[in-house]
């Protein structure tokens, strides 16, 4: 379960929380019913439903994204928004953007690639490019080399290059607050733990060497 507290629908905001709980559930309580339509459990919305403000805030970046009024072609910011899910270790995230590029009539052959972009021969030059730059903005913090930048530019229009990288660094965020927070697919155990070693194991036995010698 999330590691925050759930608002169910009795107490939930009136101006912004209900309207979302209504949109996404219908007449349900989202803490005692769980379930949207896509098959995650919804509680990245009952979570974030304990800060109205920060639940607009957010509803607002979905709703800005979305917009007939972006420029950029949707199949390219799905691109960066998956990458984003992937790169960060967000299953939320990534299933959620494959399902949306899958909509969008992307290949399954593309979506499957994904993880391996660099070297797969699906994807076109402006595809190559976005995920390109999403993963210099996800990857590495936003050090975009001269070089790659340049072709960036000369592919995209300013317009273009900013609500890519607004969007990608966008969910970024989300993906680290899920993992944060543990919301939707993300409430899972980090699978990277210590595995225990035998119990006759000696820690000296990595340096080969004899106990109390140098």
């Amino acid at each position: 379960m999330p590691r925050l507290r759930e608002v169910p629908k009795g107490e939930a905001d009136e101006k912004v929380a209900l309207p979302l709980y209504a949109m996404l559930f219908g007449t349900r309580d989202p803490v005692t019913e769980p379930g949207t339509a896509t098959g995650t459990p919804g509680d990245w919305w009952t979570v974030f439903a304990n800060s109205p403000a920060t639940l607009k805030h957010a509803a607002q970046g979905f709703a800005y994204y979305r917009s007939p009024e972006r420029k950029l072609d949707p199949v390219l910011r799905e691109l960066g928004q998956t990458w984003a899910g992937w790169a960060t270790g967000s299953q939320f995230v990534f299933s959620q953007h494959c399902k949306s590029l899958r909509g969008l009539g992307v290949s399954e052959e593309k979506i499957e690639a994904l993880p391996v972009w660099q070297t797969a021969g699906c994807y076109d030059e402006k595809e190559r490019l976005v995920l390109a730059y999403a993963d210099r903005l996800v990857s590495h913090g936003g050090r975009v080399p001269d070089a790659l930048f340049a072709q960036v530019r000369d592919a995209f229009s300013d317009e273009e290059i900013l609500e890519l990288t607004y969007i990608t660094c966008m969910y970024h965020m989300h993906a680290i607050m899920s993992r944060a927070l543990r919301t939707e697919f993300d409430d899972r155990d980090d699978p990277i733990t210590e595995v225990a070693a035998p119990d006759d194991f000696d820690a000296l036995d990595f340096l080969g060497g004899e106990r109390g010698k140098d």
